[in-house]
This record gives C-alpha cells, structure tokens and sequence, in this order.
C-alpha cells in the first residue's frame, strides 16, 4: 500500500495577518523590492506595509509616480535630480506650467503622508507642497544653494501656517539667515508651542545663533524635548552667548531630552593641530554658578553636547552636579572644558561621578592626562562608546588602562589630533578591546613606526611600557592568574598612600583584561573580529600601505569605511583603499586631477557596491568638480550600484560611467556651502544630466 506524500508547510501557508507582521519588520530596501517580486500575494501585503519611501529619478518624470505606496507616511522627495534644482518649475518638466498639478499628484499617490523631505531652493515650492499635507507633523529643508533675496523668513511662513500639527523642524541642511526663525515662531504661536524638536546645527553658518535670539526662539517653544542650535560663544561678539542664554534655554525648557550647543568654529569639519596646547585665545563668559544652576533646570536631559571653543577652565566641580542633577545623562561631549577631573588620590570627582555615561567625548581639553584618564575608566564604567580629541597629555598608558577597564562595555572608540598617538600608537592601545570593538577613528600618522619609538608615540618611557607589557603577553600562558597579578609592575607613581588602592584597582583590571583577551596562550589576536564601521584621516600625500603593518590588518567583517583627506599640497610629492566614503580637502594646488589620481589609484580592485565620493576641493574655492583621471578610475568600480558623487562634472566624463554594468543610482550633488547659483558653461547643466540619465536608464541592467 502506497503511502501518502506528506504534506510539506511552507511560508506560503501563513495567515495573510502574520505575513504582514514580518513584512512590517524587514527595513532594508532592496530586501523589500525582491519580497514584492516573488508573486502577487507578496505584492498586495508587502505595499501596505511600506511606510518609507525615497524617490529618486528626475523631476520632469514625476507623473510615474507608482500609485501603490498609499500607506507611506515619511516620504523624501530631496534626492530627485537634477539634485538642487526646483522641484516643481524644472523647465524640462512638460507639467511645468501648472505646478499646482504636480502637487496634486503627489498627494493623490502618497495621502497618509506625515514626514516631507524636500529640497526647497525657493519658498514657492513649499507654499505648493505644504497645503497637500496638513497632517504634516515632520518636515525637514534642504538648501546647499544660497538663500534667494527674499523677506526674513518667507522660507517657514509656508510651513507653521499650514502645518499645525508640526512637531519636528529639521534645518540642519538647510541655508538661511539666524534672524529668519524668530519671527516666525513669534508670529505663529500655537504651531510653536507644539514643536518638540528643533535641529538648527547648520554648518553654513558664518556666525551662530546670538543670545536674543536663542532666548526668543526657546521661550516660543517651551515643549521642546530635542534642541540642536549652532551657537556663538565668543565674547568678542555683540549678544553672545554666555549666562544669560545657557539660563534661558533650562528655564524656558525644562522637558528637553537631548541638547547639543554648538560653536560655529567647530563646524569645520577639520583636524586639529596636534602640536597646539588645547587652551583658545578667549575665555568662554560662563560661570560655574550658571552652568550648575543650567544643569539643574534639566533633569530629564539623557544626551548634552557643550562645543563651546573658548575655555571652561577648572570645570570639574560644575561637572560634578551633573550626577546629581541630570540622573537619566547617559551622552555627554564636552568641547573646550578643562580640568573635567583633578585625579587626586583615589577619589573620584568631575566627570568621573557620572557613572551613568554610556557615552563620552572630550574635545581639547589641555590637561587631560593619563591619570585622569584612568579615573574616567574607573568612575564611568558603563562607557560603550569613547571619544578623544585634541588633547596632547594622553599617551599609550592611559588609553591602553582605560580600555582595560572598560572591557567588557567599550565597542566605540575614536582617537583623533592627539600628540602622542599616531596610528601605530593608538592601535596599540587598544589591543584589549580588537576582539570587542565595532566602530573605530584613528589618524593614520605614520611617523617613528620603528621599533625604538620616539616622536609621536608617546612621553619619554612609553617604549620601555610597551616592551613590559610584551614581556607579560610571552609569559601569561604560564602563570597562574594570581602570579600574574603579582608581577604587575607599579606603573604609575602616586604620592599618598591611599591612591595605591586606586592604582591596585587599574592594575587588576589590566590582568583581568590581559587574561581573558589573550585567547589562552598569552598572545593578543590579530583580528578586528567585530569591526564594522572604520573612519580614518590622512594626510595629503600620505600611503594608507602602513595600515597592516601597524596592527590592522585583519578586519572580516568591515562594513563600512569612511577617508578623509585633508591637508597642504605645496611641498608634497606624487593611493584610497566595502560601503566607502572618500572625501579630500586641498590647500596650495591648482591642479588637484594629480592628487585625484593618486587616491583612487587601485580603487577598481575593491568589490564596491555603494561610493559615496567627494572630489578635492581647494579651500580657497567654493567648487568640487570629477576630473577625467577619476572618471577613469571610477568606471573600473564593476560592481557598483549607488555612486553619489558630491559636486559636478563635465558630461562627456559621466559617460564613462555608463561602462559600469550593475550601475543604476548616480546623483551628483553639490552639497557645499554655498553650491554654485549657475554651472559653469562647461560643467553638467539639468540638460546634460536629463541626457545621461536617460542613456543610464536605457541599459538591460541584470539583477
């Protein structure tokens, strides 16, 4: 007797109600599109649970907009091209005339709407687009280009007029006047008091948010939970900011959440000078009276980020209320303040009190040195993540305790513009944590790489350190624990004898660490087993070559790295090694095609799938602009997907893109302050990308 064939269940049989619910959790685009093209059933679920949606394309061709995404409620319309260009009046729009239209559709296609994204290079477009969505409750601006000749601000009248429920206003790409937001918050009250989140960090600034003006615009939205603003701390200038503003912002909003105060002069975007003391020329006019006082009027605060740029000096004991009066900090970034603790004896005091931190960057502070350093790893230890910058008194000893004692929490780390850490330096102070670590800047500084150290890699006896702590790798295997424990030699010199507690505590946590990260046999590995995410800056005419050599070279799950190259060509002889970022920043060179040449040397070896590229750019000109060297390299990329290149190009140069066979998203953006007004004469015009984009589209690309 036959027996049945057994009845084999497959997601197939799923209730439409389940399918839903894990249609609903899969974020990743690509993921999404294959899950719709599997079979109908798949389609009809996979749409209405599509609530995110970016267009890409070309704004003459707005009238393909599919109409199945009706449930999609954060919708981006910033990325259709020609990039920067008006969205709605684009002359090679056969809709053109009727812009009215074309806002219609919109709406028709997307109804349930509630986030815009949009680039608004004039107000007219947001008195076409706000109207079709009066639930709006999200709304983000994006200009690069500069602000027309308009009344102050005729860029939001548009916006809190027609959007009452607006609860988030997001300008932090956005180019316009400080003096434009005032008056309109002033003049809609009701729409300003429902705003609980404000991003006005906007790095076209020249000069930040005055006092007044911050004054004005908290006391115009007293619910705000989240308040991002690019601030002018200098007491040089008219109406700085200083007590009276810092006082204003706790007391006009005591329900934020998340603060970031940001001086316009760190907004560069630039390395610092390793070689500079930490101290600036001026001191910040704030007192530790205000700033206690400013921290007690923000209890429920979880994230706070002081960029000041002028000296906070002995901030320690103001520091110290932030335990107290900010119980729920747990992202704390300090620019400029000195003295953040004083590391005497084995009290912990400063920020060190702050054991709720999971997340800290310390910026310029002239006198951070290794034994504060290590009283930041003992107090705060729940650190995941770890910045330092700017700060000339750290070496190997401190950086390499602190990652002993933050072990079993470290996975972010950056180490940046710090003297004595080149990269050999700082590699080799967080060998505890090259099984742990998951995101990671360093300098890639290539100086005294020999095996007798020198300058750059640390105060006098750093080498003698590192040659005992190879001894002790040699010989963990060995040792019982407790021997190792005691063979530990004192390495810090303490003058009273209750710090000896403190120093015994760093001394365990360092054969702790020593113990348990040397895979048994007392050699550290050599792979970055948990790596993702890798930043790094070089210097123009610098060799990323030495990388491996200095103690990373294995890294098997590297997702994502990130280039800068920044520095002066004159003097420099005639280079970027999966999603990549490159981005150069030139001094002192005309002909930047040499230098372009000599970065993107060997990039076609990589299996690339997404480029985002930034050409050099001469600091003394507001352009960016593919060189045919680059062009050249670029096409050789034939794996690539997505290239966004950031700035413009000649047209001919483009179609040498077209070579690449899975190529279908190219955007070149000129997203630089202030963007060109007019393309040059020979650079790519909307014409010419309305022309490559359609020989783009015209190929069979396979999936």
């Amino acid at each position: 007797m036959a027996v049945p064939d057994m009845a084999i269940t497959t997601i197939n049989d799923l209730p439409d109600a389940i399918l839903s619910n894990v249609f609903s959790l899969i974020s990743e685009t690509r993921t999404r599109n294959s899950l719709s093209l599997v079979c109908r059933r798949f389609l009809q679920l996979e749409r209405p649970t599509r609530t995110s949606l970016t267009l890409r394309g070309n704004a003459r061709d707005l009238f393909m907009i599919p109409q199945c995404f009706r449930y999609v409620t954060r919708l981006d319309l910033s990325l259709l091209s020609p990039w920067g260009h008006a969205l709605l009046f684009s002359s090679s729009s056969s809709l053109s005339c009727e812009p009215k239209l074309i806002a219609h559709h919109l709406r028709r296609a997307f109804p349930s709407v509630t986030s815009l994204t949009v680039y608004s290079r004039s107000p007219s477009i947001l008195e076409v687009l706000a109207p079709q969505w009066p639930g709006l409750r999200h709304v983000k601006l994006i200009r690069w280009h500069q602000r027309p000749q308009i009344p102050v601000g005729s860029d939001f009248f548009p916006v809190l007029e027609q959007c009452p429920l607006l609860t988030s206003l997001d300008l932090s790409e956005f180019y316009y006047w400080t003096e434009d937001l005032p008056p309109v918050l002033q003049a809609y009250p009701a729409t300003a008091a429902s705003l609980t989140k404000l991003d006005l960090i906007n790095k076209s600034f020249t000069e930040g948010f005055k006092s007044n003006e911050i004054q004005e615009i908290t006391a115009a939205c007293p619910n705000l939970t989240h308040l991002l603003i690019v601030c002018t701390f200098d007491p040089r200038y008219l109406d700085f900011v200083g007590d009276d503003a810092l006082l204003s912002i706790s007391h006009n909003c005591p329900r934020l959440t998340l603060l970031h105060l940001v001086d316009t002069t760190s907004l560069g975007n630039t390395r610092g000078d390793p070689n500079h003391d930490g101290y600036a020329s001026e001191d910040a006019r704030i007192s530790h009276t205000t700033l206690v006082d400013f921290f007690s009027g923000l209890p429920y605060i979880e994230e706070l980020v002081l960029d000041v740029c002028k000296n906070v000096r002995d901030s320690g004991l103001a520091l110290e209320a932030l335990e107290s009066k900010c119980p729920k900090l747990r992202v704390l970034k300090l620019g400029q303040f000195h003295s953040v603790c004083m590391a005497v004896e084995s009290n912990l005091d400063g920020v060190a009190l702050c054991q709720g931190l999971e997340s800290l960057s310390i910026k310029n502070s002239a006198d951070l040195d290794d034994m504060r350093l290590i009283e930041i790893g003992r107090g705060c230890g729940r650190l995941k993540r770890f910045e330092v910058i700017g700060c000339k008194k750290i070496t190997v000893k401190g950086v390499r305790t602190l990652a002993c004692l933050l072990s079993k929490t470290l996975v972010e780390v950056k180490i940046s513009s710090c003297f004595n850490l080149n990269a050999a330096a700082s590699l080799r102070s967080l060998e505890p944590l090259r099984d742990r670590i998951e995101w990671l800047h360093i300098d890639c500084m290539w100086e005294s790489l020999g095996e007798e150290g020198g300058e750059g890699t640390g105060e006098e006896g750093v080498s003698d350190f590192d040659l005992n702590e190879v001894d002790d790798f040699q010989s963990a295997y060995s040792m019982d624990f407790e021997d190792m424990r005691k063979k530990k030699k004192c390495k810090y010199s303490l003058d009273t004898e209750a710090a000896v507690e403190a120093e015994t505590e760093t001394e365990e946590a360092e054969a702790d660490c020593l113990y348990m990260g040397s895979n048994g046999n007392g050699f550290w590995s050599n792979s970055w087993e948990r790596l993702r995410y890798l930043s790094l800056w070089i210097g123009v005419g610098e060799l990323l070559t030495p990388l491996p050599t200095v103690g990373l070279e294995d890294c098997p799950n590297l997702e994502e790295i990130r280039i800068r190259v920044e520095g002066d060509c004159r003097g420099k002889t005639q280079a970027v090694q999966p999603h990549l970022w490159v981005e150069h920043t030139c001094t002192g060179q005309m002909d930047l095609s040499l230098w372009e040449r000599f970065f993107l040397n060997g990039i076609g070896d990589l299996s690339l799938k997404e480029l985002d590229y930034w050409p050099p750019q001469d600091k003394d000109v507001n352009q960016r602009s593919l060189s045919l060297p680059a062009a050249g390299l670029l096409q050789e990329c034939l794996n690539l997907r997505k290239l966004f290149i950031h700035g413009t190009a000649h047209e001919h140069f483009m179609n040498f893109l077209l070579r690449i066979p899975d190529l279908r998203d190219v955007q070149l953006r000129e997203d630089y302050y202030p963007a060109p007004e007019n393309d040059m004469s020979t650079e790519m015009r909307v014409d010419s990308c309305c022309r490559f984009e359609d020989a783009l589209n015209r190929r069979q690309i396979p999936e």
